[in-house]
């Protein structure tokens, strides 16, 4: 405990050295400062972060270990490997190991319990033999479970994430990041089951083999004001908590304002200051809820177009019709913005595939990519797509083809060894006539001899 009083020392001094400087309201919005170590929000209909605290830094996670753990019972009972009726006998191995102060629901080896009842004691009030009871129900052991869950959160994306066991005992190697915890509570809201569960404020587990009925109540206070009161939030929809000395006091959750829905996870936290007030707050609570507020509050879906007006032109060749051809960005995207944000202040980078063309070009022909980004960060791309169609003159060509035929390095050649074979048949030709021509004076000299022997 002397160390985790020393964590909440080490917590409390920023915020009260933030206290005493003069923070205005538009700097609180745009630089939401949060009493914990690391923090994300996450749209998680669309996978954009909207606000990062230290969200790919290492931390512990403590009992939102649990969320994983319960991600791979949904699964297993999607496949329908197990329902949420199935019952369950409690092994030695399950309960055996634990913490005292980590067991809360008291189960039994050779007790039979269902596997829904299981996972309301675990997501609810944090029980941790049942996370161990819920593992072997699923892989065997609580081993072949803790590899099931290291395999998966690779599946997941989650590259800041390793686990040893299934509940959230502190260990150096039992490690996530914020970001990490979002994309697992992301991919748990999947399941209605698990919706049903971490929205419930008190669950009732009927009398079992070895033990009466039990009570477990919602340790989160955005939901239930069991444990701490002043913290409900209307739109969250559940989320489960987590705490020990080394990882303090964090929240994973979850809320909905029609069709928006938020994943905030607050970890590091503890037991806060806040102006006007005595009494300390808990910070997981308090924060997590302002930062869900400040998702609502200052965000809002912007579909962001560029087809108004033509952005550029493309030289044309092959075309008495135009010698040009102009372009626009085609489609949108959509993005979870800033409302105080100007649309217009989105830089859009143009490339062009190509400065000239060739005619025929048809409207619509993609020319080139349009790229929107603001302060460094790419949101998407669009195509930049030929406003008009350009026809191609024939004649043009056809005479571009002419020239282009005796420009061919090919057709150069043969010309010229065409020209080569008609040169050495014109000099054989010149060099055999040459050979047949009588010699001067050689038919005068028979005809005298002729006339001689006449004599």
């Amino acid at each position: 405990m002397k160390k985790y009083r020393f964590l909440s020392l080490l917590l409390l001094l920023p915020m009260l050295l933030s206290l005493l400087a003069p923070v205005s309201a538009a700097g609180q919005q745009d630089e939401l400062d949060l009493f914990c170590t690391n923090a994300v929000l996450l749209d998680a209909n669309h996978g954009e972060i909207l606000y990062n605290k230290g969200a790919n830094e290492r931390a512990y996670p403590a009992s939102i270990t649990k969320v994983m753990t319960a991600l791979l019972v949904m699964e297993a009972i999607s496949y329908g490997q197990l329902s949420p009726s199935t019952v369950v006998t409690v092994s030695q191995t399950a309960v055996e190991g634990i913490p005292s102060e980590y067991v809360t629901g008291g189960f039994k080896a050779g007790e039979n319990v269902s596997i829904e009842d299981l996972l309301y004691c675990m997501l609810l009030e944090s029980d941790c033999d049942a996370s161990n009871i819920l593992g072997e129900a699923v892989d065997g052991t609580v081993e072949d479970f803790v590899a099931h869950m290291n395999r998966r959160v690779g599946e997941l994306d989650c590259q800041g994430t390793h686990f040893t066991n299934t509940y959230g005992l502190h260990n150096e190697s039992h490690y996530s990041t914020a970001y990490d915890l979002a994309l697992i509570m992301q991919a748990a809201l999947e399941y209605d089951l698990f919706r049903t569960v971490i929205q419930t404020a008190q669950y009732k587990v009927p009398a079992t083999n070895l033990s009466g009925e039990r009570f477990f109540y919602n340790k989160n206070a955005l939901i239930s004001n069991l444990y701490y009161t002043g913290y409900v939030y209307d739109k969250c929809i559940g989320g489960k908590t987590g705490t020990t000395d080394d990882a303090g006091r964090c929240l994973v959750a979850a809320a909905e304002d029609g069709d928006e829905l938020l994943i905030s996870v607050v970890l590091g936290s503890g037991p806060m200051p806040v102006p006007g007030e005595d009494d300390l707050k808990q910070g997981q609570f308090r924060e997590s809820k302002r930062l869900l507020e400040y998702g609502f509050d200052n965000f809002h879906r912007v579909t962001i177009t560029k087809d108004s007006e033509p952005v550029g032109k493309v030289r044309v060749t092959m075309s008495r019709q135009a010698d040009e051809v102009n372009v626009k960005a085609q489609g949108s995207i959509t993005k979870t913005l800033p409302k105080s944000m100007d649309v217009d202040d989105i830089e859009a980078d143009i490339r062009l595939f190509a400065d000239e063309v060739e005619a025929p070009v048809e409207a619509g022909q993609v020319m080139g990519v349009m790229t929107l980004s603001y302060n460094g960060e790419t949101y998407g791309k669009l195509d930049l797509v030929a406003v008009t169609s350009v026809e191609r003159s024939e004649l043009l060509y056809k005479k571009e083809q002419f020239f282009t035929f005796f420009q061919s390095t090919e057709v150069k050649l043969a010309l010229a060894a065409t020209a080569l074979v008609a040169a050495l048949i014109v000099l054989r030709l010149l060099v055999f006539q040459k050979k047949r021509r009588p010699r001067a004076g050689a038919g005068t000299r028979s005809r005298g001899n002729y006339r001689g022997g006449k004599r």
